[in-house]
């Protein structure tokens, strides 16, 4: 089914390739282009293709899913560890503290790419729509 925005038909994007290619941190059009410029900031367009990536208002969801995650693994490994060797306070706080700065630093950049790679694919927030580029300033 095609969208209608603007008048014109345009063709379905793939939700799937484009939430792989934003977990692999690629343009979620070409999957080619690197979607991050540096850690986390997204660049304006995709370096190979052109594609604008400016659209994105992927603001509190990638660290909320990162912390719900991250929560769902160290917890019960947290419990599992503790009934299991009874370790110290402190060499289970710092288990268990640096396993979630860890995993936390791993997951974020990765999800906000999937997030990203959703909004292109719904067409959400100006995605495949001619709009004028936002503001370097605002």
């Amino acid at each position: 089914m095609s969208d209608m925005i603007s008048g014109s038909p345009q063709p379905d994007r793939e939700m799937k390739r484009a939430v792989w290619r934003g977990w692999r941190r690629r343009c979620p059009n070409c999957g080619e282009g690197a979607l991050m410029d540096g850690y986390l900031k997204v660049r304006r367009e995709c370096p190979h293709c052109g594609e604008a990536l400016h659209h994105h208002r992927a603001d509190d969801g990638p660290p909320y899913l990162t912390l719900l995650i991250v929560g769902h693994i160290i917890g019960p490994a947290m419990l599992w560890v503790f009934v299991a060797y009874e370790p110290g306070p402190w060499t289970f706080m710092a288990i268990f503290g640096v396993a979630a700065v860890v995993l936390s630093l791993w997951f974020l950049p990765r999800l906000k790419g999937l997030i990203v790679g959703v909004q292109w694919a719904a067409r959400m927030h100006g995605f495949g729509r001619d709009a004028a580029p936002q503001d370097e300033a605002a």
